[in-house]
C-alpha cells in the first residue's frame, strides 16, 4: 500500500480534488480522517470515488463511540457500492482528545474496535447481528450487500500493544499511527505475536506505517507545517511511546488539555523538535524519502498522512515522486 490521507478539512469538492490529484500521483489508496469538528468523512469519501478510477477509499479512522457500528457497517457498505467496490474500512478507538468534547470515555477500546468490525463483516455478508456488550443490537441488519462482500478489506486504526496484536490475529491490515522506525519496530514484533494465532482462512496480512508527513522544498516550512498533527498525534501517545523518545509526559498531557478546550495555537506551539522527529516525518523529498525507506525495513507498507505540507496540492505531487517506487 501507498496510501494518502485527506483531512475534510476543506469543501468536500477540494478533497475530491485532491483526491485525484492524489490518484494521478501514484497513490493507490486515499483515506479520510473522521473527528466530530471536521466534514462528515463518507461524504467527502464519496466526492474522491466519483473523481478517481482506481483507487481505493475509506475512511480512516472512524471509531465506534460517536456512531452505531451497524450505522458505520452501512455507511461502508454504501460507499463500497457507490465506488464499485473499491471501499476499506478503517476503525479505531478514536482520538481521545476530541471525543472528549463529547463526553465519550473509550471504554474498553478493543472489545469495542473487535465487536464493531465482526457485527460489520456479518452484516455484510446478509447475517443478522444481536449484540449485548460494548454496543448494543438487537436483530439488526442491512437491506442490502456491499459488491465485496464479508471480504471488505478491515484495517485497523491503532498502536497500543493489544490492539497491534488484535489486529495481527482478526483483520487485514493495521494502519499503525507512527513516523518513526523504532516504533514500527516494536509494531511488527506485536503484529507478528497476533498472526502466530491468526487462523490460515483469514488470508494475509499488512502493516501500513500510518506516518504524519509534510514535505516542501523548505525543509523548515515543511517542519512548521507540521506542529498541529504531532501536536494531536502527541497528545494521544501512550506513556510508554513518549518514554521511548525522551518526552516529557506532563507537557504531552498539557497539549491535550489545551486541544480539548479549542486553545489550538497554545497547543501548537507546545510542540518541541523531539516531539516532530518522533512522531512526523518533515522536510525535503530526500527527507521524506530516506525516512519512508527506513520505515519501510519493518512495515509493509505507507500512508502518507496530515498535514502533506504547507502548500497542500505541490505536497500531493512531492510525496508521490519522492515515494513513487516505495508502494
Amino acid at each position: 500500500m501507498l496510501g494518502i490521507e485527506l483531512t475534510p478539512e476543506h469543501p468536500v469538492e477540494r478533497t475530491g480534488a485532491l483526491g485525484e490529484r492524489a490518484e494521478a500521483a501514484g497513490f493507490d489508496t486515499v483515506f479520510c480522517s473522521s473527528h466530530y469538528n471536521n466534514r462528515d468523512p463518507f461524504v467527502a469519501l464519496d466526492r474522491v470515488a466519483r473523481a478517481t478510477n482506481d483507487v481505493r477509499i475509506g475512511p480512516g479512522v472512524v471509531n465506534p463511540y460517536d456512531t452505531h457500528p451497524v450505522t458505520l457497517a452501512g455507511k461502508v457498505a454504501t460507499l463500497d457500492e457507490a465506488s464499485g467496490g473499491r471501499a476499506v474500512f478503517g476503525i479505531g478507538p478514536g482520538d481521545p482528545s476530541t471525543l472528549r468534547n463529547l463526553g465519550v470515555d473509550r471504554e474498553r477500546g478493543l472489545s469495542a474496535v473487535l465487536q464493531a468490525f465482526k457485527d460489520a463483516q456479518a452484516l455484510w455478508q446478509g447475517e443478522r447481528v444481536t449484540r449485548d456488550g460494548v454496543h448494543v443490537a438487537d436483530d439488526a441488519g442491512l437491506n442490502f450487500e456491499p459488491p465485496q462482500g464479508d471480504s471488505l478489506p478491515v484495517y485497523v486504526g491503532g498502536e497500543g500493544p493489544h490492539m497491534c496484536r488484535m489486529a495481527g490475529k482478526h483483520a487485514d491490515g493495521l494502519l499503525f499511527n507512527g513516523s518513526h522506525p523504532e516504533d514500527l519496530a516494536w509494531a511488527r514484533d506485536r503484529v507478528d505475536e497476533g498472526i502466530a494465532d491468526r487462523p490460515d482462512e483469514r488470508g494475509g496480512f499488512e502493516l501500513a506505517a500510518y506516518a504524519s508527513v509534510s514535505i516542501a522544498d523548505d525543509a523548515a516550512a515543511a517542519r512548521e507545517a507540521a506542529r498541529p498533527p504531532v501536536a494531536f498525534i502527541t497528545s494521544g501517545a501512550a506513556p510508554p511511546v513518549l518514554d521511548r523518545h525522551g518526552i516529557d509526559t506532563d507537557r504531552a498531557e498539557r497539549i491535550g488539555e489545551a486541544i480539548s478546550a479549542g486553545e489550538f495555537e497554545t497547543a501548537f506551539d507546545r510542540v518541541t523538535p523531539a516531539m516532530l522527529d518522533a512522531f512526523s516525518i518533515a522536510g525535503t523529498p530526500a527527507d521524506v524519502r530516506e525516512r519512508a525507506e527506513a520505515l519501510l525495513e519493518h512495515a509493509d507498507g505507507l500512508v502518507v498522512g496530515s498535514p502533506l505540507g504547507p502548500e497542500l496540492d505541490k505536497a500531493v505531487e512531492l510525496a508521490g515522486e519522492a515515494l513513487a517506487d516505495l508502494g
